[in-house]
This record gives C-alpha cells, structure tokens and sequence, in this order.
C-alpha cells in the first residue's frame, strides 16, 4: 500500500469515529497519564507535541502544566473533536495542526517534549517518524512513547497483528520491545528506560470503537476460538472475545 493510500485509510478509518475515542475508558484513563504529568511538571514554559493526540487525552492531561501542546493528528475531525473539548475546557494552551507522523510540519529544535501515545502502530514509515520526532525535539528533549506492543514470539505476534488489521485495515504493526529499542537507537535517540504493562480490552466495545463490519468482527472470534492454548493464555481470551495485550512505555532523550 502506498503512503497517499495509507493516509486515505487512516482518516477514513478514524473520522467517522473520532468523539468514540474522546469517550473510550481505554484511551481516556492510564497509569501513564501521572508519569507524563511528573515529567513535565515545574517546566510551565515548556512546548509539548503530542504526536497522533487521538482525542486528545494526552494533551488535556499536560496542558495545564505547559506553556504550549500541539496536538498534531492526520484525521481533522479528530482535531476538530480535540479543539471543541479543549475549549470546553479552558485550555487555551492547545493548537491543534494535522499531518503525518513522517513528515512534521515544525522547525528543527522547537519542542521540549514529544509525547505519543497509542498511534505508533499506525504509522507507516517507524523509522522516518522517529528520525523527524529527534529533529524537531530541543537538545536534552524528552521523547515518551505509549503503545501497544508485540510479545516478540512468532506465533503471538501472527496472532496479534492478525487480529488487529482484521479490527482496523490501518493497522500497521504493533512492534516488539527489541524493534522499538533498535528503531529508537537507529533515529539517533537514546533510551532512557522502558516499562511493560498489561491492557484489558472489552470486545464489544473494541469492536464498536472502530466499526468493524460484522464479517470481519467474526472472524476475530473464529480465530481466537481456533487457536492453541498458548496464544489463549497469553493473551487471557475469553468467550466473548475480550482479551489481554502487552503495552510498552517507553522514555527517551535527544
């Protein structure tokens, strides 16, 4: 798939849904919100980009303790969703600008910290984002990466991507520990630590977040139903298909 098509998925696939994911408990609740705030906290000068901002969480969560977020997304209707709920808000701080993760809009050194959380998976180029988030990032910047990851295994990680694309055809990959620590390094930024932590998703509501046709939502279910007790117990399926994935936290400086 080309880049131009990938990008007419994404927003295809995102649009139609963008004020669902400014409701979804998945998105909208997080351990990582306080680290986000602890890490910004006492910088009130301090520029933020929130790369794929989604709904906007991240931005809501680190707004009142900056001087400035962009929230940066490639659907405008989920920047549309973002600046009404920030104006709601009285978060005159947040200025929303769209565009690939790839390609970024910004002069070189003009953030201070480059949050991303849950949108790396759809990128299509890892590699040139993580370059461009090291280029706009200042010199001492700080990088945090939130995103659902690969347990690494060949036969979990078939089971993983499989399920994902066939929930979301803009699904990229969701990529192991390993792949982020050498794509990170590769960008010319260096890890500072990096966490595993584990996420419940509801499958009623991960399906009807993003629309899934019927066709597609059963064949997730045959798949679970068909696999081996391995991938059963890693991921903790259950009858109505609601299951458990891995989450990378992952911190890193200029």
């Amino acid at each position: 798939m080309s880049d131009k098509a990938h990008v007419q998925v994404v927003q295809r696939q995102f649009g139609e849904q963008a004020s669902a994911y400014l409701s979804s408990a998945v998105h909208a609740q997080g351990a990582e919100f306080a680290q986000l705030q602890a890490a910004v906290a006492g910088r009130g000068d301090a520029r933020v980009l929130d790369l794929g901002c989604g709904a906007g969480h991240v931005s809501f969560h680190v707004a009142p303790l900056v001087g400035e977020v962009v929230a940066y997304d490639l659907s405008q209707q989920m920047l549309d969703v973002v600046a009404a709920a920030a104006s709601e808000r009285g978060l005159g701080n947040v200025r929303t600008e769209r565009g690939a993760a790839e390609r970024l809009p910004f002069a070189d050194a003009s953030f201070d910290f480059v949050f991303s959380r849950y949108s790396a998976h759809h990128w299509s180029d890892l590699g040139l984002a993580l370059r461009e988030v090291r280029r706009v990032l200042k010199p001492g910047g700080c990088v945090a990466v939130i995103d659902v990851a690969s347990p690494g295994s060949p036969l979990l990680d078939t089971h993983l991507q499989a399920v994902e694309v066939l929930r979301d055809t803009s699904h990229v990959r969701d990529y192991s520990v390993a792949e982020w620590l050498r794509q990170v390094s590769e960008a010319g930024l260096f890890v500072e630590r990096h966490a595993r932590q584990r996420l419940r998703l509801e499958f009623g509501s991960w399906i009807t977040r993003m629309r899934t046709p019927d066709v597609f939502r059963d064949a997730i279910l045959a798949l679970q139903k068909a696999v081996g007790e391995e991938v059963r117990a890693y991921f903790e399926i259950t009858e109505d298909g609601s299951f458990s994935t891995d989450v990378l936290v992952l911190w890193a400086t200029q």
